[in-house]
């Protein structure tokens, strides 16, 4: 009986696992599409692992979660020319994984730190061995961002953000939400926010 329910739970797992990097990838696409993102903007990623596979954040980490959750993010970053960073958890204070080119290009300063699961996240863990010249920053301001499993990625989002609702709504257990965001409207009633048509004479 024992050995049933482990098999039954292995092939709940696999089964799930089959659709995670297909399913972040059609919510990132649709993110893309609403914010009207373009090539050089810096997306944020929170994800739980854990949250993903149905238990508490931060108590069940999951590499094979991690790779999936990766190769979908990859895809869509790849083919949009996105910058991801993704987020580690609260022990590296969310610290972010990003590409070294990406962190001079943006002007963050790296820290000294490597994330592994147990501090860091296997997200994070997973992004770092995996992202060309991988470093680990402090603080960002992304374009636009995905989270996976309620990691609150807020603090890593420019001002102001709007909520995007995804028509995947949760992947495995972990409820996802995304926003991009838009610049600041400014001056009060007299202000114009879109471009005048030219003058013709």
């Amino acid at each position: 009986m024992e050995i049933d329910l482990e098999a039954n739970e292995l092939a709940k797992k696999q089964e799930l696992l089959k659709g995670i990097a297909s399913a972040v990838a059609t919510n990132l696409n649709e993110l893309f599409k609403a914010g009207k993102l373009h090539a050089g903007q810096m997306l944020v990623i929170g994800a739980s692992t854990s949250e993903v596979l149905g238990h508490q954040i931060g108590t069940a980490g999951a590499i094979e979660v991690a790779e999936q959750l990766y190769a979908g993010i990859k895809c869509v970053c790849d083919e949009h020319g996105l910058i991801p960073a993704f987020q580690c958890c609260e022990h590296l204070n969310r610290a972010l994984v990003i590409c070294g080119r990406s962190a001079e290009h943006f002007s963050l300063d790296p820290v000294g730190v490597v994330p592994i699961p147990k501090a860091g996240g296997s997200m994070a863990a997973y992004a770092y061995q995996h992202l060309a010249d991988a470093v680990v920053v402090e603080r960002v301001r992304a374009h636009a961002g995905i989270d996976i499993g309620s990691t609150l990625i807020g603090m890593h989002l420019r001002e102001v953000a709007v909520p995007v609702r995804p028509s995947i709504r949760m992947i495995g257990d972990a409820y996802v939400t995304m926003a991009y965001t838009r610049p600041k409207l400014i001056g009060g009633s007299r202000a114009v926010y879109t471009s005048p048509s030219p003058c013709t004479t």
